[in-house]
């Protein structure tokens, strides 16, 4: 029997739980969680005491840092291939050559991912480019790496970047990478992580491709940046 075409089209939720934005957004419940803490997602809690989320405020959220749903949704699509192993990211790190310079991504994003490894690719190809999913997996690979250049998101899944950072900060080792943070917050909205911020390049993520060339230029010296 074929469909009634003037059937009406089911209208979409008006409200998600933490667990699917969590997913369209590539991002931990507890993430998702003390998003709403800080009232950046507007939410309510059922009799049972379970979070629903507005969805008004989600499309809010993604359009205000400049994605669209369906970028979203991409994300999401590509979470889950790197979880089944067809994405590269969080992979164990293979031994560099003595002398080559090593940056290091902890960007929780595969369009970010895909970016700025275009950017390292066309301006700095004698670079080799490690890439972590989450805060957790960086610290790792940190230690498995030794980068010359830190590039770090401030919203991560599980552990967000000023954490990260700060956590960084306490080993000696730390002291030989330089330290970029990339993000889709504004200034002011940058605020509650300041004290990890200071002294620190920035960039806004919508001035990514244009800022990150000189930004690892300057990190990197030695390597001769292509145009």
């Amino acid at each position: 029997m074929q469909p009634d075409p003037y059937t009406p089209s089911p209208a979409l939720p008006d409200h998600y739980t933490t667990l699917e934005v969590a997913k369209m957004l590539g991002m931990a419940v507890r993430s998702v969680q003390l998003m709403v803490d800080r009232n950046e997602l507007e939410a309510w809690k059922t009799p049972g005491g379970h979070r629903r989320i507005s969805r008004t405020s989600v499309e809010q959220w993604i359009s205000a840092r400049g994605h669209t749903a369906a970028d979203m949704a991409g994300s999401a699509t590509a979470e889950g291939a790197a979880a089944a192993g067809t994405v590269k990211a969080n992979k164990t790190v293979a031994k560099t050559a003595p002398g080559v310079q090593q940056v290091l991504l902890i960007e929780d994003s595969i369009h970010f991912q895909n970016l700025v490894g275009l950017i390292v690719q066309q301006h700095f190809p004698g670079v080799v480019l490690h890439v972590a999913n989450d805060g957790i997996s960086g610290l790792a690979m940190y230690g498995q790496t030794q980068p010359d250049v830190l590039i770090v998101d401030i919203l991560l899944p599980g552990i967000d970047g000023a954490t990260l950072i700060t956590a960084l900060r306490s080993q000696p080792q730390f002291a030989r990478s330089h330290l970029i943070v990339v993000t889709s917050l504004d200034a002011e909205q940058r605020e509650p992580y300041a004290f990890a911020l200071q002294g620190v390049k920035v960039i806004h993520k919508p001035r990514l491709v244009a800022e990150l060339p000189a930004a690892l230029a300057a990190c990197l010296p030695t390597v001769k940046a292509s145009a």
